[in-house]
């Protein structure tokens, strides 16, 4: 029997995200024959933004070396031990808006989001400028991307003590930043 119950965890996630007013959209459950890595994907929204146009997508990196390496820390560790933070599991969060007209300037989105996100959500605020297949000579769509992640010590994990509040309540106000913002981008009036 595992330690860590995972699956288990990302329900309690998806739990923990409709406490802090998301909704659930998807979610898939990956697993690689191989290497037995696992990966847990959730899409969900605010509650007042299912329409779009944001989507934000939640991923859980399951390394089995590192469950492994846990299991063997608890199993040959005194009883009343504490495990150690050292081996963590990797939620990535990734915010995604369709192509848009008149995109932000990053540096300014970038420094903004910061403010935001603080040293306990870093962000990665990228772009991609495409150019259609069909349409050379048009005018090239930026897509907009963001992405965090945050490491859980499986030790918190397996004592019950993670912490996700601060967490989604950033998240959520990354959300509204950018849905608020979202409308002037795509041009719409």
């Amino acid at each position: 029997m595992a330690v860590i119950d995972i699956a288990g965890f990302v329900a309690d996630i998806k739990d923990h995200a409709g406490d802090h007013q998301f909704h659930v959209h998807d979610e898939r459950h990956f697993v690689e024959t191989y290497s037995m890595r696992q990966a847990f994907e959730v899409d969900l929204h605010p509650d007042h933004a299912c329409g779009g146009p944001l989507d934000l997508h939640l991923a859980v990196d399951v390394d089995p070396r590192a469950l492994m390496s846990f299991e063997d820390e608890v199993a040959t560790a005194d009883p009343d031990a504490v495990p150690s933070d050292d081996i963590s599991l990797p939620l990535i969060f990734t915010w995604a808006l369709p192509p848009l007209a008149s995109g932000p300037d990053l540096l300014v989105l970038a420094t903004e989001l910061a403010g935001i996100g603080g040293s306990e959500l870093p962000l990665e605020v990228s772009a991609l400028d495409a150019v259609g297949a069909l349409s050379v000579e048009g005018e090239p769509q930026r897509s907009l991307t963001i992405t965090a992640r945050v490491e859980i010590p499986l030790s918190r994990i397996y004592m019950g003590e993670e912490q996700l509040c601060d967490v989604f309540d950033r998240c959520h106000a990354i959300c509204d930043f950018l849905l608020d913002r979202a409308h002037a981008w795509l041009d719409e009036q």
